[in-house]
This record gives C-alpha cells, structure tokens and sequence, in this order.
C-alpha cells in the first residue's frame, strides 16, 4: 500500500517547497539588507501553511494564531470544536461562533449553485475514509451513509446550526481554508498592510504588490510532478486577489492495484470519477476558488469548461489525465517549461487550448485568437 499524504512529521521537508507555489515570495529587485518583509512558516489544516508581507512581528504572530484557531474550530476530528459539537449533537441545535455560522452559510450557497456536486454534508462519508493509513470503507458502509448526505438537511439561524437528519456529518475541509485566507487578508488590510500574501497548502491569496511593487508570481503545480520538487505548469502575476488549485494528487493512496485521492463524490460515496487531475480557479475571493473547484473535478471537462465560458469574471486552468492545459482566454496564466507556447517542446503530449469565446478560431495546437487580438503570453520560469 503507498500513501501520498502529507503529515506533519513530513511538513519541515515540505516548507522548502512552497516557493513552488508563492514563486518568488522575497523581494528580489531589493538589496538584500533593505528587504522590509517577514515570513513564517507553519503547520494548519494539515498542509504546509505561510504567511507574509510588510507587518509587525506583532501582527504576523496573530494572523498566525488566528489561522491556528479556526483549524481548531472548524475541524471535524475533534469533537469539542464548533463542527464536532454539530455532528455528535444527534440533531440538537448547537450555538457556535459567529464566523462559523457564517462559514456554513456561505458554504451552503455553494452547495446549492453547484446542485449537491458540492456537499459540506459529505462529512458522513468522508468520516468512513482514511487517506493517512489507507481505510477504504465496504460497500455496506457507504450505502448507509449516502441516505445522510444532503445539503438541505443544515439549518443555520443566527449562531445556531441544527443538523436536521441526525446522523448527517458536516465537513468544511473543502471550503474553510478559502475562507480563512479571506478573513485573515481583510484582518492584514484593516492593519494597513499593504504588502502580503497568505498560503494555506492550495489556497494562495495576496494583498497588493510585493514590497519592490512588482507583482506576486503565483504557481499551478504539475500534477505529474513529484511532491518533493513542486514543478509548475503555469504562473500568473497578481497584485491582489486569489489562486486556488485543487488536485488529485493531494492526498491519495493504492490498495490492491486501485488509486484513491481525496476528493469524493457525495453522490456515489467513493473518490471522484473525472478526467481532470487538476484545477485552478483565480478569483477575488479565495472562498470562490474552494466552492467551485471541487464542483469542477465532478462535471468533468466538457462540462467544466462549458460552467467556465458562463464564469467570465474567473479564470479558470483545467489539466486532464492526458496532462493538457485548458485555460481561460485573457492571457493571464503564463505557460511554463515544457508548457510553454514557442518553444520546441510543445509538440510533446501536453498540449494547451484556450477557451473559445465568440471571435476565436482554432489553429494546430489549440484555440488562439483573432487579429487585433491580443495572444495569451508564455515563456519559462525565470532563476
């Protein structure tokens, strides 16, 4: 049985790969000894966390504490936070913190616009799987826990959450950390920073530009790449703004010749089946790339990219199991490496095509534009 689950016995050897993820977190156009940032590194919501930017020691130490706290209130595994005390309250209601409430809230919008392909009540399935040491449920298990699963089954009013259905579990782990990167940049900005970044694993959100205002290089990982070197397939610079990417490389393991990766379909109960690997949303709010993400893995390509023609105001990069590159046709994702449009190596089997708004055409390679249009650049990761 092999295991691709990062713990944190394994996060000190992951810190060093973050970069791959913020590309060029420091402030390189500076002098060495005039760079105004600090940084911290930590493990939260069990990955590989950072934050950083032009604050206080003071108030970086508290967007970390304040991290740290949500971990432990929105978590499912231990029954004393704000979630455990939902899902063993059989149904009674339970009073939990103002931001948890308006989580649930707010996650339950998502499940909605998604119609259940998103489900915060997979928590009663998700609780039967054990992505650390390899637990594959029987079939009798999950067909018990489907009848349990249902997003209409939450009730939210005020700062009490009810579970309708007693037996149904709720699970935040696929949206919170978009949330939170939301709510500790607004805590960042209400201090007036405005240099900084927050990375919780997938979820990267930055607050203006970095200190030598030149903008923050935000990676897509390969999802054919090693955990260890954390390649990417793509960057895109922002001075604000959000990039979530969802994988099915994230957590996963084999038992008996057959692969399972984290993300599970609350319709059948078992990993979902896709031809996507990967997904990439870039939005303002970072709780928009996590609610609609996951959605996306469920729909599959066709669908997705069809979802994502209707979702302008998102840009969106798709890979799928042939390692194909789908992207949003604004030209704000740069392809890198072997990724890269010009150079000899795109003819290998990773392809790129743009989605094809009205005035595009295709061409050997994928969808480019008209004249008088402006191409999607590309070019290699810079040293």
């Amino acid at each position: 049985m092999r295991h691709a689950c990062l713990t944190r016995r394994s996060f000190l050897g992951l810190v060093a790969v973050l970069p791959a993820v913020l590309l060029g977190c420091g402030t390189s156009n500076l002098p060495q000894n005039s760079d105004p940032s600090i940084q911290h590194s930590f493990f939260c919501f069990d990955t590989a966390c950072a934050v950083g930017g032009v604050m206080s020691q003071e108030l970086l130490d508290a967007v970390v504490q304040r991290c740290q706290h949500f971990d432990k209130t929105l978590t499912r595994t231990n029954e004393a936070s704000d979630i455990g005390r939902i899902n063993t309250a059989a149904g009674h209601p339970v009073t939990v913190e103002q931001e948890t409430a308006d989580l649930i809230t707010q996650a339950l919008a998502y499940c909605e616009a998604s119609n259940g392909l998103f489900d915060i009540t997979i928590g009663t399935i998700t609780s039967l799987w054990d992505f650390h040491e390899g637990v594959v449920p029987s079939q009798e298990q999950i067909d018990a826990a489907l009848p349990h699963v249902g997003y209409q089954k939450v009730q939210v009013d005020g700062q009490t959450v009810t579970l309708l259905d007693p037996q149904t579990k709720l699970d935040l782990g696929g949206i919170a950390k978009g949330y939170v990167a939301d709510v500790l940049v607004d805590m960042l900005a209400a201090e007036g920073v405005t240099s900084a970044y927050v990375n919780l694993g997938g979820n990267v959100k930055v607050l203006g530009a970095k200190p030598d205002g030149s903008p923050w290089q935000v990676g897509v990982r390969d999802p054919s790449s090693d955990v260890a070197t954390g390649a990417s397939v793509a960057r895109i610079a922002l001075t604000g703004g959000s990039v979530v990417t969802s994988g099915l490389y994230e957590r996963q393991f084999e038992q008996d010749g057959k692969r399972y990766w984290h993300i599970l379909d609350p319709q059948t109960g078992y990993p979902v089946e896709s031809d996507l690997v990967s997904a990439t949303i870039v939005s303002e709010r970072s709780i928009d790339g996590d609610g609609y993400t996951k959605p996306l893995f469920m729909m599959g390509k066709e669908k997705a990219l069809a979802w994502a023609a209707e979702h302008d105001d998102l840009q969106v990069l798709l890979v799928d199991a042939n390692g194909d590159i789908t992207m949003s046709p604004e030209g704000a994702f740069e392809l890198l490496g072997v990724h890269a449009r010009g150079t000899e190596e795109v003819a290998g089997d990773a392809t790129c095509h743009f989605l094809r708004p009205p005035g595009m055409w295709p061409t050997h390679g994928g969808m480019w534009p008209t004249k008088g249009q402006t191409a999607p650049s590309s070019g290699r990761a810079q040293s």
